[in-house]
């Protein structure tokens, strides 16, 4: 999935596979050294004032052009486990996000 940023920085447009967009916004980013890789957190836009959001969770990795940047899912449970503790340390006993 293709990534590009907005003028806001913490808005993202994902374009699929078929070439539509929809707007996210980005709820943090983080590394792994034990993975040796950039993880991000992004919610759909128009949920931001909902009381409850769709949390995802992808892989930020450079694309093969070298001029941007692809969200990749995350495939080994290992990693998403990993993952899913990062995000677990943000969120309080209801699941509401506590920056």
């Amino acid at each position: 999935m293709s990534k590009q940023q907005e003028n806001n920085e913490n808005m993202i447009t994902l374009i699929d596979e078929n070439g539509n967009e929809q707007l996210f916004k980005e709820l943090f980013t983080f590394d792994s050294d034990d993975y040796g890789k950039s993880y991000i957190f992004i919610y759909p836009a128009e949920q931001e004032n909902d009381e409850s959001v769709d949390i995802q969770a992808y892989i930020v990795a450079d694309n093969e052009d070298g001029d941007g940047q692809d969200l990749v899912p995350i495939e080994d449970d290992k990693e998403w486990d990993m993952v899913e503790e990062v995000l677990n340390t943000f969120l309080d006993n209801d699941g509401n996000f506590k920056a």
